[in-house]
């Protein structure tokens, strides 16, 4: 048994584990590990009820990762309050983003899933009242750079990340979900919109079920944040599967991505998706969704490049060129959040001024 895609058998067939070997398993959780799918990978084994037919030894690290995302729900349940009662006070609309959205609104694609930090979204001309806010409840700038303070200011979509002082979690603030300076530029306003307010909370809202999809699209084929690219793949499969018995949900989905300029990065969730883990998707909306498909030479760079980038940074799923091609992904990311002067003169900055700086 060839073992570089161990972790996409495991993630598309889970009953196959029971025939895996004890040197499969030491590479599935090496591998699991390295993409943050080890917790989620225990909860698909549990809910079919295979947790049992796992190798002892294997076993104990699942369990482990298990019970540290049960911790994390929890920290997390308790982060968010403390958000909220920092800001209770402002009178601004709270949408919360990624994954605290998925365990604050219970959904399946918070099952298992391990993050850094908690995302939100508030208008743009709330940024100053919402960041005083959070500052007199402990939250801190982590970027005292006077250029890293003017970069995220001036042109990116969200304020520097702030980290609070005595229990050391982080917080990003968000305006929008892609910078104004990128090649396409979803209204934020459109997205505040047609956001809906959680059960049991005065004033906390979550995306809509499209947007939801929509943004975990754009975060992991424009942001080029690729450390975790299976994860977050995983994410766009779960969402897809949960909202997919919703009416209308699929002919919507197109429809809105193409409301909000966001076919690009729908067309390329799609189809990685149904790649690497055989998501359930209606013919007809890949159809549909090929008006956001690149010229065919993009494509077909694009199909080498994240057929490499999107498996776990672990030496059992790399070859000679995967580094390469995650840098080129990065470099991309780059060019699409910034124009061509913007761009230069960033990178120069980071490359011979920030470091003489430091």
């Amino acid at each position: 048994m060839t073992q570089h895609d161990l972790i996409l058998r495991a993630l598309r067939q889970p009953e196959l584990l029971a025939s895996f070997s004890l040197a499969d398993w030491d590479v599935l959780v090496r591998q699991a590990r390295r993409a943050n799918l080890l917790a989620t990978l225990y909860a698909l084994l549990n809910e079919r009820g295979l947790i049992q037919q796992v190798p002892p030894q294997a076993r104990e690290h699942l369990e482990w990762s298990h019970l540290a995302v049960q911790r994390h729900v929890q920290a997390v349940h308790w982060e968010v309050r403390l958000i909220c009662n920092a800001l209770a006070d402002v009178g601004v609309p709270l949408i919360l983003l990624k994954g605290a959205a998925y365990v604050l609104a219970n959904l399946p694609t918070a099952r298992g899933r391990l993050f850094s930090d908690i995302d939100i979204m508030v208008p743009k001309e709330s940024l100053d009242v919402v960041e005083a806010a959070l500052m007199l409840h402990g939250w801190a700038a982590t970027h005292h750079d006077a250029y890293d303070q003017r970069y995220y200011r001036t042109w990116m979509h969200e304020l520097p990340p702030m980290q609070h002082i005595k229990r050391m979690t982080v917080i990003d603030v968000h305006h929008a979900i892609l910078p104004e300076t990128a090649s396409i530029f979803p209204d934020p306003e459109k997205l505040r919109e047609a956001s809906y307010l959680l059960a049991g909370h005065k004033n906390l809202m979550v995306f809509s079920p499209l947007d939801m999809v929509l943004h975990s699209a754009v975060h992991l084929f424009h942001d080029g944040e690729l450390d975790h690219g299976l994860r977050d793949l995983v994410d766009i499969d779960s969402l897809l599967r949960h909202f997919g018995d919703l009416p209308s949900f699929w002919h919507g989905l197109v429809e809105r991505a193409n409301e909000l300029e966001l076919t690009r990065p729908l067309f390329y969730a799609l189809r990685y998706a149904a790649h690497f883990l055989r998501t359930p998707i209606p013919v007809e909306t890949l159809e549909a969704a090929t008006v956001g498909c690149p010229n065919r030479l993009t494509l077909a760079l694009m199909d080498r490049l994240f057929a490499r980038a999107l498996m776990p940074a672990h030496p059992s799923c790399s070859d000679w060129l995967t580094g390469t091609a995650r840098q080129m992904l990065y470099v991309r990311a780059n060019w699409l959040r910034m124009p061509p002067w913007l761009l230069t003169r960033h990178l120069f900055h980071k490359a011979f001024i920030s470091p003489k700086s430091d």
